[in-house]
Order: structure tokens, then C-alpha cells, then sequence
């Protein structure tokens, strides 16, 4: 970790997404779900599928510094950090997720993180990446700023998913105060692969598919 902050020139971007859009989906299929999969349909495979479909537009944050060159990757190995019940930490890789749906990286994630727990994972499960997610909201967190894991070049956080106020726009156009699932993405980036607009505009497209996918599609 220390070498990765002095290594590359880390800089933090944070969005705040609107969670409603997903929950219209997770509300209206989370009971067959949890009996046809065995396991609760979290929040996190739709950031992974989001974060997936933003890398396509935005590849130079799919990306690894090798010398003094950036080397983009034409595949999504996505790295998601698993805690150990504070015995450490694990990043088991969803491999080509670039080719998979909703459903596959659910389950996916949900056996990795499983074999994690349970030390069962092989060494090639826990090696590479192209971009890591950090699940810190499980634990309640507001705002984290993570370490980049190298020779990525970001490193996305998902931050608690809390129930707020916000202005919503109804069918008419007029405005109406709302209560939605709101809960903040936040990214840690490498200044020399790419420049704060570029972040911002991935960041935007996250939250955007995140708000407005046709998420019933995908399951």
C-alpha cells in the first residue's frame, strides 16, 4: 500500500447515485431470486455490471502503468476485494466480465466471495485485474478512499446505500420530494494515465446506467 501512494499520483473523485432505479428491480424479483440462487441479490453486481459497461466507453481506466507506458487491455478482469472477518483481505478476479450479464457476475461474486471466506480459492483466482471494486458500504461507510491496487490504474469504492430526501421529477415535469436509496461511488485514480474530466465522465456514465438500465432485462 505504501508503495502503491508513492508510486502513482493518486487523486479521489466521489458521485452520488440514485439507487431507486435498481431497487424497482431487486423489490420485484429478490424473493424468487434468493430461492432460485441460494443467495441474496445485493447492490453490488449491478455497480460491477455498470462499472463493466462504463469501462467500454472509458478504457483508459481498464488500464495497467507499465515503465512509462499506459497499456490498455482489450478484457475486463474485475477484482473484488473480499474482507476475511478482519483477518486480512482477498481480491478474487471476475474473469471476462465484459462478456457476462447481471445474473453471471451475481453469481460469480457470490461463489468468489464464499471460496474467500473459506480459503478455497486457487492462487490463479486471486491474481491480475484490470479494475477493483471495494465493498466498503456493507460496513456502513459514507465516504472511502481507497489505495489503487497496482499496476491498475483506479479502484472504485461502494459506499453505504441509505434511505434520503431528493427531488424527484414526476411524469407532468413538475417536482415532488421523494425518499430514495442513495449512496456514494467513489474512485481513487492514477493522474498520469488519465485527467480529471476523463474520471468525471466515467464516473457520470456509471451513475447513469446505474439510474436508468432497464435492469428487469438482465435477470
Amino acid at each position: 500500500m505504501i508503495m502503491s501512494q508513492a508510486v502513482s499520483a493518486h487523486a479521489f473523485s466521489v458521485v452520488e447515485v440514485d439507487y431507486a432505479n435498481v431497487d424497482a428491480t431487486r423489490s420485484e424479483v429478490k424473493d424468487q431470486w434468493k430461492q432460485s440462487e441460494g443467495f441474496t441479490l445485493t447492490y453490488l453486481p449491478f455497480i460491477a455490471r455498470a462499472i463493466v459497461d462504463a469501462l467500454a466507453e472509458y478504457p483508459n481506466l481498464n488500464a495497467s502503468i507499465e515503465a512509462d507506458k499506459l497499456v490498455v487491455h482489450n478484457y475486463v478482469d474485475l477484482g473484488i476485494a473480499v474482507d476475511l472477518e478482519f483477518q486480512g483481505l482477498l481480491v478474487p478476479v471476475v474473469r471476462s466480465a465484459d462478456d457476462k450479464r447481471l445474473r453471471a457476475i451475481a453469481r460469480e461474486i457470490s461463489d468468489l466471495a464464499t471460496r474467500a471466506r473459506t480459503r478455497k480459492l486457487t492462487p490463479d483466482e486471486i491474481q491480475g485485474g484490470t479494475f477493483t471494486i471495494s465493498n466498503n458500504g456493507s460496513a456502513g461507510s459514507v465516504l472511502t478512499m481507497p489505495i489503487i491496487n497496482q499496476p491498475q490504474v483506479a479502484i472504485m469504492s461502494t459506499d453505504a446505500i441509505v434511505r434520503k430526501p431528493v427531488v424527484a421529477r414526476l411524469s407532468d415535469g413538475s417536482e415532488s420530494i421523494a425518499i430514495h436509496p442513495i449512496g456514494n461511488l467513489a474512485m481513487s485514480w492514477d493522474h498520469r494515465a488519465f485527467d480529471g474530466a476523463y474520471a468525471a465522465g466515467f464516473l457520470a456514465k456509471v451513475k447513469r446506467v446505474l439510474e436508468t438500465q432497464d435492469w428487469s432485462a438482465e435477470i
